[in-house]
């Protein structure tokens, strides 16, 4: 799945729409950012409920694809201005973490190669 894919697979809400289409490589939930820094891989889906440009600056520096803010949490405008400046997508959901991580997971295994 393509990083233009993901709202319309999850039934999302883009807040930030303008991003590098990227081949989406997995996910990694969290809302401690030294976790993300240590643990998330490039290419990645962050879903977090952090919302600040500080999440931006970490998905950043791990080369992540997107981050995905849960339960509906606004995200500021100038975590918005950084992520268009660092062409990642940032994308809402009502639900939770654990709902949109499993429909995440659910969305990239129904994609993968016989076998993988």
């Amino acid at each position: 799945m393509r990083t233009s894919e993901l709202a319309g697979a999850l039934g999302l809400e883009v807040l930030q729409g303008e991003f590098g289409d990227r081949e989406i490589s997995g996910g990694y939930t969290s809302d401690l950012l030294s976790d993300v820094m240590a643990n998330a891989k490039d290419g990645a889906v962050l879903v977090t409920i952090q919302a600040h440009k500080n999440t931006v600056a970490v998905a950043s520096l791990v080369g992540l694809a997107a981050v995905l803010v849960c339960n509906g949490r606004e995200a500021p405008q100038d975590m918005l201005e950084a992520a268009r400046a660092e062409g990642i997508a940032v994308l809402r959901s009502a639900s939770t973490q654990f709902e949109v991580s499993g429909r995440l997971y659910a969305a990239l295994a129904a994609q993968a190669p016989a076998g993988a």
